[in-house]
């Protein structure tokens, strides 16, 4: 859910074991899961609720945020990459006639863009 390593629950687990001590740590770590165990059947029940009552139309509501979701999950360097240098990072390129540069001839001289110097 949260995406920890081990290495995570290492620390959180010590830095647990010294602000609660020895004595409330295991006590606090059921009262921790308890609590995300109704959270999650609370959320589990909330959706079951929306389903029956919207029926087909919930689905339809779900797709702008698993749009949004994908978004999030975008790597930064590939979507600069992809878009603003029109680079895939590895993909060959889709093939396009229209994005092929026009070759030079021989002793041709390629054209300067006074704005672009």
């Amino acid at each position: 859910m949260f995406g920890l390593s081990v290495e995570h629950l290492l620390i959180l687990l010590v830095a647990g074991l010294f602000i609660l001590g020895p004595e409330r740590l295991p006590e606090s770590a059921r009262w921790l899961a308890q609590t995300v165990r109704k959270i999650r059947a609370f959320a589990a029940g909330a959706q079951q609720q929306l389903e029956a009552e919207l029926g087909p139309e919930f689905t339809q509501l779900r797709k702008p945020l698993q749009d949004l979701q994908t978004l999030r999950a975008l790597d930064p360097k590939a979507v600069v990459g992809r878009y603003l240098l029109d680079d895939t990072f590895g993909e060959p390129p889709p093939p396009s006639a229209a994005a092929a540069p026009a070759r030079l001839q021989p002793g041709e001289r390629p054209p300067v863009d006074p704005d672009a110097t």
